[in-house]
């Protein structure tokens, strides 16, 4: 699985010869199994993941309910709340497939950026775009309707519609599943202006 990081890593930067095999002798990438909870409220953050293949939800327990708070897939970083610091994490990481990940705690970073500082440039640049993804998200979340939030899905994120159960979009969305339901018939029913 290291071949897939180091295609991600080509992209951005010339991956040399010793850097691979560093990923390769390493323990970078591993793999987890659907349903595996990487990190629980109580627990002291300790890792930050890079999906390669699969998917991860965030979410915290209110009032009994999970919450959930976002999907990570393929080329997401998850950068856990809390991350490197000595406090609970506050959330839940779950897997939801089968997750392929490189994982690495913040020794671990500080170590390769040293050693390699040709890293430095694609974590600057993969911080710029979540910093990005963030700042549009919770803008985007604020200002809309569940509706305009679901239609907004659609468009920015058809691959989740397909591989995240339903309830699991309507907890996102901040509703409940009936709702989801409504909204979802109102979408595919064409209006009376539309004919």
């Amino acid at each position: 699985m290291s071949g897939e990081l180091v295609a991600f890593l080509s992209r951005y930067i010339p991956v040399s010869p010793e850097l691979e095999g560093i990923f390769r002798e390493n323990d970078f990438v591993r793999t987890f199994p659907k349903g595996a909870i990487l990190l629980r409220p109580e627990e002291r953050a300790r890792e930050a993941y890079f999906i390669l293949a699969g998917c991860i939800r965030s979410y915290v327990v209110k009032d009994g309910e999970d919450r959930t708070v976002d999907f990570f897939v393929e080329e997401d970083a998850v950068l856990p709340l809390g991350y490197g610091k000595d406090e609970p994490s506050g959330h839940y990481l779950e897997c939801l497939e089968e997750t392929t990940a490189v994982a690495s705690g913040p020794d671990r970073e500080r170590e390769m950026l040293a050693r390699y500082p040709e890293l430095k440039s694609v974590c600057l640049a993969m911080s710029e775009i979540m910093a990005a993804k963030l700042q549009e998200s919770l803008a985007r979340y604020r200002t809309s309707t569940p509706e305009e939030r679901y239609r907004d899905l659609v468009e920015r994120r058809p691959d989740l519609l397909r591989r995240i159960p339903q309830y699991r979009i309507a907890e996102y969305l901040g509703i409940r599943p009936e709702s989801l339901s409504r909204i979802r018939r109102r979408i595919a029913r064409p209006s009376r202006t539309d004919r």
